[in-house]
């Protein structure tokens, strides 16, 4: 929270124009026109087809282009001594730059056949940016859980991701050709099928829909795959502030305090009270922006608490360098609350696809995350840093989270897993768009799993090839990096 200013950014968070309520300002019969018969919105899918055959899909002859320079790109704005981190978990494995190189993929993805059908896009859909989350009502859910690409776009963009995801998965394990076609398969299968399904629900019943932690062990095949998942379950339910505070904070001359874990977990140093007064007065403008972008409900609740500490957190691969803290609040003394507060960049699809409508990319990401999940974090909201104009989103921190480790998974559980991934990413585009037109283009055929799976091989590959020019600009000199 002490970086230089910049005066054009500065200000509260606004809210952005409704393109539709604008247009209905002018003709109000546009705004409650409805989107047409399922049977006319389905043709339409098909015609869709006419202009990108679903064979297109599979197109994956990638321009020459450096890798490095795109990565070192996207660098632009991070904390420069994060970096360093950055590189050295993308260095670990294929998979691990798979993770950090979201950028990349955007820039070839851009390049490619697409399928025009616009739907709201997570913008990173591999297989560890889904898990298991709670809803307001506490009940356990798996869906997509990392929205800060987040962006309006063709639907095979995240399709395709996920599918490769999968297959780079496979190949770290060992698995055959055969098998990685066998999982990707499975894949796309069910994301066709229930794309077809959702088509034909009630609306309301479509966005009412919730894929349950109970939805996924219904589709474990045999019992140790649901002891497997039902471990993984039980230690979400665990996961809480509560539970956060047991081991994150301490004692120091008396007060409650986040714990250094230094580089990961640390606090700002400030030279004088002075230095303190300002960022405390920075800190408390913030969360009071951040308030009014929460519903008068959860504001009345927010108002019980009491902010006692924040910290700077280093998270994720892709998001290293990006500007993250946690932030403690109490209530009653003995209540915590804690947040995250994750920088909010522009997406890394805004570079090939049209901008942000919203001003704020913190509201960007809360606005995608609201569309794509079943149901989302009460406490979700965005703000803004006034003095340097940085965008940042709020959620709770580790709230009923929980990760499927398959990097232990044998080949059918990473079907299984396959399975779920796209139950998940079928209802989230059929809740944030439209499934007959989506029903429409992929067909009754195998004709889209195709195409999908053969570019998800070859994408794989293409992968490898750029992480041994990663590890090859490592070895040089080119990138520096920090290994934990």
């Amino acid at each position: 929270m002490s970086e230089p200013a910049d005066p054009k950014r500065n200000g509260p968070a606004t809210q952005s124009p409704d393109p539709k309520a604008q247009a209905a300002q002018e003709d109000p019969s546009m705004l409650f026109a409805g989107r047409g018969s399922l049977l006319t919105r389905i043709e339409q899918g098909k015609a869709a087809r006419a202009k990108v055959p679903r064979a297109k899909l599979a197109d994956c002859k990638i321009q020459d282009r450096d890798p490095i320079a795109l990565l070192e790109a996207s660098n632009v704005g991070r904390v420069a001594e994060l970096i360093p981190i950055r590189y050295g978990r993308m260095v670990a494995s294929p998979f691990a730059f798979y993770r950090g190189a979201a950028p990349l993929m955007a820039h070839d993805l851009s390049k490619l056949p697409h399928s025009n059908l616009t739907v709201q896009l997570g913008g990173d859909a591999h297989l560890a940016n889904f898990g298991l989350f709670a809803s307001p009502e506490r009940r356990i859910l798996f869906g997509p859980n990392d929205f800060d690409e987040t962006l309006p776009g063709p639907f095979d963009w995240d399709v395709r991701r996920l599918a490769a995801s999968f297959v780079i998965a496979a190949r770290e394990r060992g698995f055959t050709v055969r098998e990685q076609r066998s999982v990707v398969r499975r894949l796309c299968e069910t994301f066709r099928q229930r794309i077809a399904e959702f088509s034909r629900m009630d609306t309301l019943d479509v966005w009412y829909y919730q894929f349950t932690a109970a939805s996924m062990l219904a589709i474990a095949d045999s019992m140790v795959e649901r002891r497997k998942e039902l471990a993984v379950i039980d230690k979400a339910k665990q996961q809480s502030s509560r539970s956060v505070m047991s081991h994150a904070t301490e004692l120091v001359n008396g007060r409650l305090r986040i714990k250094d874990v230094p580089p990961l977990v640390y606090h700002i140093p400030l030279e004088s009270p002075h230095d303190q007064k300002q960022y405390d007065a920075l800190v408390r403008r913030f969360f009071a922006d951040y308030r009014l972008t929460l519903p008068d409900d959860r504001r009345a609740l927010f108002d019980r608490y009491e902010l006692v500490d924040v910290a700077i957190r280093v998270v994720g691969i892709g998001s290293v360098g990006t500007r993250c803290y946690e932030a403690l609040f109490m209530a009653d003394g003995e209540c915590p609350l804690f947040l995250q507060l994750k920088e909010a960049r522009a997406s890394v699809l805004e570079g090939y696809l049209p901008s942000s409508r919203f001003a704020n990319h913190g509201q960007r990401v809360v606005n995608g995350q609201r569309l794509l999940q079943s149901a989302s974090d009460i406490f979700l909201g965005w703000s803004k840093m006034r003095h340097t104009g940085s965008d940042f989103y709020v959620r709770q921190l580790r709230d009923m989270k929980g990760a499927f480790d398959f990097s232990t998974f044998d080949v059918e559980d990473l079907g299984e897993y396959a399975v779920s991934c796209a139950h998940a990413l079928a209802h989230s585009m059929a809740k944030a768009g439209d499934p007959a037109r989506l029903s429409g283009y992929v067909g009754r055929s195998s004709a889209f799993d195709e195409a999908i799976e053969r570019f998800a091989l070859a994408y794989a590959e293409q992968n490898e090839a750029d992480w041994t020019v990663l590890k090859a600009a490592v070895k040089a000199g080119r990138i520096r990096v920090i290994r934990e």
